[in-house]
C-alpha cells in the first residue's frame, strides 16, 4: 500500500484539502514528505493541460491514483439528482471532461480514477428517494460508458448522512454497484464516514473486498490519522487481508495547518504499511 495526500489543483472553498494553491511548490514538499503519490480535486477540467500536470506530477516522482469531482458540487451544485435535467445533464458532461482528463493524464500504471462522491447531490423537496436513485444510476451506466471506451475506472464514495442523501454505507454502495452493474466502477471508502455509518470498519473492507478501488483516510475527528480515535493499525490489517496494494489517500482538514498536518499523517501511517 502507498500513501497520497488530497490536494486542489484549482481555489476551492473546500474545507478538507490540506494543500491550495502553487501546485509545483505543494508537490515539491509533499515528495520531500514521503508522499508517493496526489490524489487531485478539480473542479473543471476545463483549461488544464493534461500533459503539463503529468510532466509536473513525474518530475517530483509522484503518481496520481485519482481524481475528485465533488468541487463541481461545492462550488456551482452541480448534480447528478438534480430535478432540474439541465443541471443533471451539466454535471453528466463535467464527469465527462474529468474522464477525459484523466485518460490523457495516464501514466505507467493507468490512467487516474475518477471519484463521484458529492457530485451525486441532495434530493431536492418533492423528490422521492427512488426517483433521485433512478437519476443517480442512469447517470452512472452514462459515465460508465464513457469511461469504459477509454479505460477510466470510477469509483463510488459511501457519505456519512450528515452530508450525503443516501448511500451511506459499504452495503448500500455495493447495491447501488450491483444496480448500474459496471465492472471497471467500484467503490472507496472513507475512514471519517465510516466511523459515522459502520459498525465496524473493518468488517465493512472485508465485506466490499474486491470491489474496494481507493480508500481514505481521516480521523474520528476529520484531523489527520493519529488526531481521533479510529484504529488505523486495524484498518491497514483489513485492506491486508482483502489483497488492498493501492493508495491510502489523506483527506482531512489543513488542522493545526497544513504541512503539519501532512507529516504527522506520513509519521502515524508509514509505520503500519511496513
Amino acid at each position: 500500500m502507498k500513501l497520497s495526500l488530497v490536494i486542489s489543483a484549482q481555489p476551492t472553498r473546500y474545507s478538507d484539502v490540506a494543500f491550495v494553491g502553487d501546485l509545483e511548490h505543494t508537490l515539491g514538499r509533499l515528495a520531500q514528505m514521503g508522499f508517493d503519490g496526489v490524489e487531485l480535486g478539480i473542479r473543471d477540467p476545463q483549461g488544464l493541460d493534461a500533459a503539463a500536470l503529468r510532466a509536473m506530477l513525474a518530475r517530483h516522482g509522484l503518481a496520481c491514483p485519482a481524481i475528485s469531482t465533488g468541487q463541481a458540487w461545492i462550488e456551482e451544485r452541480l448534480s447528478l439528482t438534480s430535478p432540474d435535467e439541465r443541471v443533471r445533464r451539466a454535471a453528466s458532461e463535467r464527469i465527462h471532461r474529468h474522464i477525459t482528463l484523466a485518460a490523457a493524464m495516464a501514466g505507467p500504471a493507468g490512467p487516474p480514477m475518477v471519484m463521484l462522491g458529492l457530485i451525486r447531490g441532495k434530493r431536492s423537496e418533492g423528490v422521492s428517494d427512488a426517483q433521485a436513485l433512478a437519476w443517480l444510476v442512469e447517470a452512472l451506466r452514462e459515465c460508465a460508458a464513457v469511461s469504459g471506451r477509454v479505460g477510466v475506472r470510477l469509483v463510488i464514495e459511501p457519505i456519512n448522512r450528515f452530508e450525503a442523501d443516501f448511500i451511506h454505507s459499504a452495503r448500500e454502495g455495493l447495491a447501488l454497484l450491483e444496480r448500474v452493474g459496471c465492472d471497471h466502477m467500484g467503490l472507496i471508502l472513507d475512514t471519517f464516514h465510516m466511523n459515522i455509518e459502520e459498525p465496524s470498519i473493518e468488517e465493512s473492507i472485508r465485506l466490499v473486498g474486491s470491489r474496494l478501488f481507493h480508500f481514505h483516510v481521516s480521523d474520528s475527528n476529520r484531523w489527520y490519522p493519529g488526531a481521533g480515535h479510529v484504529d488505523f493499525a486495524g484498518v491497514v490489517r483489513a485492506l491486508a487481508q482483502i489483497g488492498y496494494d493501492g493508495y491510502l489517500s489523506g483527506e482531512f482538514m489543513a488542522r493545526p495547518d497544513a504541512e503539519t498536518a501532512a507529516r504527522r499523517m506520513i509519521a502515524h501511517m508509514r509505520p503500519l504499511l511496513r
